[in-house]
């Protein structure tokens, strides 16, 4: 309990659980009275020289009133925050508030505060001091402190560097052989730069140590053959895993020491050595003991394929919630529950950790599935040859999350980011626990290599396993916030293939024009209306005639691509009577060749009914394993009853991967490109246009464009205008005088508007304002319903004013129920709308469209991720449909455009500098040839949110 003398209550919502450095865990929290025997027993950890670093003495023992100070907090003035890994310390920061002088001060008006730094021995180097400072920052702002200052000594070196890396703005004295420095606590580009690629480092290290351990151990494998234990231990050993692998069955015999040539223990404890993976597959109620065993072994991360969680209801939901707990309390994280397993093909480590039999080839590209049986069939279409799309391209690494209770997709896509081994992102997803955190990464990972993604569950709630907050966008716009961050998107699991093939194959195209060339003119006019379905740019198609041999193919192809009026090629190809599998060999090395000569553009192609043209394609770049390569061969004595492992792909002799007994395709030609096959023209075409459209993104990305600078914004009045409004209340929608107040000081303008109760008042109201005039019900049913007649424009006089303020009265009802206004007529243009919301999960966005019909019924809306840059507004005008519109379409005058994108430059700068601005709309926005004209606007007001992705890094917490 806290003393009487303590103002506020114990804070939970400061807990939090990090990622280290070296990607283990550790759970930052507030120091209590209750944490005495805590904090002695952590300082007794530490050396002498880290004590003497702390108190600039030496100072062995902390005494009775040092404990005392160090564990009675009153949470604002006096704050102490401990990293701690299960019961015991590792590290602990605090500050206290001060004033002129130095000395301690309480209240708002004292913005300053010292803050001193411990951490233990064994734990430095892991990056504790960086996460505690990070947290005690963001703690020190809600509590109305500006500025940190510490002093330290100069051979503390190490603490030195912390503060001067962490980014912010910060100023160095020495005195009394002292270094003093003092730093302002508000977050800038370099501070969150530095945060997320610290985030970055933790949290792909804490998938590398789960994708890459030097031991497993499978815990749960059955003393039989079958079930999944012992099904996971077999497909580890014969994967030819390179670490070392443990069986651990609490139900073993004594004495019995191994199951079929591996290790076996009842207990991880028992074994002697670390253990870096353990795969869980238990029933879900032994699953708390086992954590508990692998913690005290130091497991470094668990793979739980074991069911009954979340998925399963309110009792499960708390089950995974406590094991989440359990595990991070521990350092570990998890993969799961309810997961497939997890693959790397790395030959260094060789490791299948799942239920799939076989290993899958060695490949560029990285899967993760958030589904088991959709992570099933993404490796089966991946490992298959012939059939959909064909060619052999293998896998880097697989993870299926099951119920992602604690790593999940964000993690993986900082694995990859980094992983040399990865060349292409493919993703399906189910949720999107974190849409804000996603989008970012997201961002950053396209900019590097691709990333394809198809959502299930778009039009329903989620898996019942995956907690994730609600959002209140519809999909649609979820989907463009994620093109405008590079991902690839797609609807289905077979296109995800389809894109992902070509983007691991091909070179990016360099714009939408496309040759289209073949021995069969209905499969190049339909392959030509394909191209012009998905926005690109052919040429008409060349027929080579079915009489052309594989020389015409080469030399046909060959002009195509050395062609400067082409990005790209497209192959057709029905087979040649009677040629057989010599006629496909012949034609896909005449393809092959000549791809090699020009090997800067990408080339597709079209199959009907060719069986060994696809595999004759792709033998010039296999990504398997060749016989004679370098690697480990699968351990003898692994295989399951009447099968023998191939050391060459880990999949059983006799039964072909692609499941038709082809062998596997030679050593490819240096450089070369696999050419990908399809069975379709819509598919192959499709794929194409999808990696346009993501090419021209990279090029975008390149110069993103600028948030601007207006000099007449007053950020600072709309601040204070915030405050004062929401000292009100918790939330409220702004009156129109507040609202017209409120958008002035960034610079929007909205014409003024005059209530007009009587007809007396709606002609003094016109009178003031100036005629012409416009007449208009603002009552909700009516409101921006010219097609109802609640609008009269143009009235250039009081007589025709009062009339139409009769004609309203008699056809809708009294003014009481009209909510009659009266606004000056502004210049004719086109009615667009803008839109600034606040998403509790995906942040906030812009919206844009036309007004009436087109956003309301068409649902023609554009969006883009707060703050928008100059080039995400021109691309935000021209996004929209109905965009020709706004141009001059069928000799109508263009209007202007820069002036409205000037508009939502400046609503976008309100909502980023003002969290508490968590809704704005703007409707109509009349834009002229000449000008723009605001004729109404809302805007709501709240308490700022959480903003988790620009706040300390913090896992999710255990929902």
């Amino acid at each position: 309990m806290q003393t009487s003398s303590d103002r506020h209550e114990y804070p939970a919502h400061w807990e939090a659980d990090v990622v280290l450095r070296d990607g283990g865990t550790a759970r930052i929290r507030p120091i209590t009275v209750d944490d005495a025997e805590r904090l002695v027993g952590f300082y007794e950890q530490v050396s002498d020289e880290s004590k003497y670093y702390r108190f600039f003495a030496p100072y062995p023992r902390l005494s009775a009133k040092d404990v005392h100070r160090f564990t009675h907090h009153d949470f604002v003035d006096r704050v102490g925050l401990a990293a701690a890994v299960g019961d015991d310390f590792i590290g602990t920061v605090r500050y206290d508030r001060i004033g002129a002088g130095g000395r301690p001060a309480t209240g708002a008006e004292a913005d300053e505060a010292e803050v001193a730094f411990l951490v233990q021995d064994a734990h430095q180097g892991r990056g504790v001091a960086s996460a505690l400072l990070e947290h005690i920052a963001a703690v020190a702002r809600e509590r109305g402190i500006r500025r940190f200052a510490a002093e330290v000594l100069p051979a503390n070196t190490k603490m030195i560097k912390v503060f001067t890396d962490a980014g912010y703005r910060q100023k160095r004295s020495f005195e009394d052989g002292v270094v003093r420095l003092e730093f302002d606590l508000e977050p800038t580009d370099r501070s969150l730069a530095v945060q997320y690629a610290r985030e970055q480092r933790a949290e792909a290290r804490s998938v590398q140590r789960l994708l890459a351990p030097g031991a497993v151990a499978v815990i749960g494998t059955g003393r039989a053959p079958g079930g999944v234990g012992r099904s996971i231990l077999d497909n580890i050993r014969d994967g030819g895993f390179t670490g070392r692998l443990y069986a651990v069955n609490g139900a073993l015999p004594e004495g019995r020491k191994e199951l079929d040539g591996v290790p076996a223990f009842r207990s991880v404890r028992d074994i002697d050595g670390p253990v870096d993976l353990a795969v869980v597959a238990v029933p879900a109620e032994r699953v708390p003991e086992v954590v508990a065993e692998c913690g005290e072994h130091d497991v470094q991360g668990l793979v739980v394929i074991s069911a009954g969680y979340a998925e399963s209801g309110p009792e499960g939901r708390e089950r995974q919630r406590a094991l989440v707990r359990q595990a991070r309390s521990h350092g570990m994280r998890i993969i799961g529950p309810n997961s497939f397993g997890v693959i790397n093909t790395s030959p260094e480590v060789r490791l299948n950790a799942s239920l799939a039999p076989d290993m899958p080839r060695a490949g560029r590209i990285g899967l993760f599935a958030q589904s088991g049986a959709i992570g099933v069939a993404l490796l089966s279409r991946l490992h298959r040859r012939g059939g959909g799309v064909t060619g052999v391209t293998g896998l880097s690494t697989f993870v299926s999350s099951g119920n992602r209770a604690d790593v999940s997709g964000n993690d993986v896509l900082q694995y990859w980011y980094e992983d040399a081994d990865t060349d292409v992102a493919l993703m399906y997803l189910e949720s999107i626990g974190n849409p804000r955190k996603f989008t970012r990464l997201a961002r950053r990972t396209a900019a590097a290599k691709p990333l394809v993604v198809v959502q299930g569950a778009r039009h329903g709630a989620g898996p019942r396993g995956h907690a994730v907050r609600a959002t209140q966008l519809p999909h649609a716009t979820v989907s463009a916030l994620l093109r405008q961050a590079g991902v690839i998107r797609v609807d289905t699991i077979t296109e995800l293939v389809d894109a992902g093939l070509l983007l691991a194959r091909q070179p990016l195209p360099a714009g939408p024009r496309v040759a289209i060339l073949g021995n069969s003119e209905s499969l190049g006019l339909l392959t030509y209306d394909a191209c012009l379905a998905e926005g690109l740019r052919p040429h008409p198609p060349q027929d080579l005639t079915t009489a052309a041999s594989a020389a015409d193919f080469h030399a046909a192809l060959s002009r195509a691509l050395a062609d400067d009026s082409s990005d790209a090629v497209v192959v057709t190809a029905i087979p040649s009577v009677g040629e057989g599998s010599d006629g496909d060999a012949a034609l896909a090395e005449a393809l092959r060749s000549a791809a090699a000569e020009q090997p800067t553009k990408p080339v597709l192609v079209v199959h009907v009914e060719l069986g060994g043209l696809a595999e004759a394609l792709s033998a010039a770049t296999s990504t398997a394993p060749q016989p004679g390569a370098s690697g480990p061969a699968p351990k003898t004595g692994g295989t399951r009853t009447g099968e023998r492992a191939d050391p060459r792909t880990g999949a059983d002799e006799g039964a072909e991967a692609d499941g038709k007994g082809t062998p596997d395709p030679a050593p490819p030609p240096e450089g070369a490109h696999p050419i990908p096959a399809y069975p379709a023209a819509e598919r192959a075409v499709r794929a194409l246009a999808q990696a346009v459209a993501y090419g021209q993104w990279r090029r975008d990305a390149a110069d993103p464009g600028k948030v601007p600078e207006y000099e007449d914004i007053d950020e600072r009045g709309a601040a204070a205008l915030i405050k004062g409004l929401l000292a009100r209340g918790q939330g409220l929608t702004l009156t129109t005088d507040a609202t017209c107040e409120l958008l002035a000081a960034y610079g929007v303008h909205v014409h003024r508007t005059l209530p007009a109760p009587t007809p007396d008042a709606a002609a003094a109201a016109a009178r003031a304002l100036g005629y012409p005039v416009a007449l208009k019900a603002t009552a909700p049913h009516l409101r921006h319903r010219a097609d109802l007649g609640g609008v009269r424009l143009d009235l250039a006089d009081e007589e025709q004013l009062r009339r139409a303020y009769a004609e309203l009265t008699e056809l809708f009802g009294s003014p009481e129920e009209l909510r009659p206004v009266v606004q000056r007529m502004a210049p004719r243009g086109v009615d667009t709308v803008v839109r600034a919301v606040i998403d509790p999960a995906a942040g906030a966005v812009l919206s844009f469209g036309l007004a009436g019909a087109a956003s309301q019924l068409l649902g023609d809306m554009a969006h883009r991720l707060i703050p928008v840059t100059d080039r995400d507004a021109t691309s935000l005008v021209r996004s929209i449909r109905t965009a020709p519109l706004l141009f001059g379409w069928r000799g109508s005058a263009p209007v202007d455009t820069p002036a409205l994108e000037e508009l939502m430059l400046r609503v976008s700068r309100l909502v980023h500098d003002h969290p508490e601005v968590v809704a704005v709309t703007l409707e109509p926005v009349v834009v002229a040839p000449h000008g723009i004209s605001v004729l109404g606007a809302s805007v709501r007001l709240a308490p700022p949110p959480a903003r988790d992705d620009q706040g300390p890094r913090t896992l999710p917490p255990t929902y």
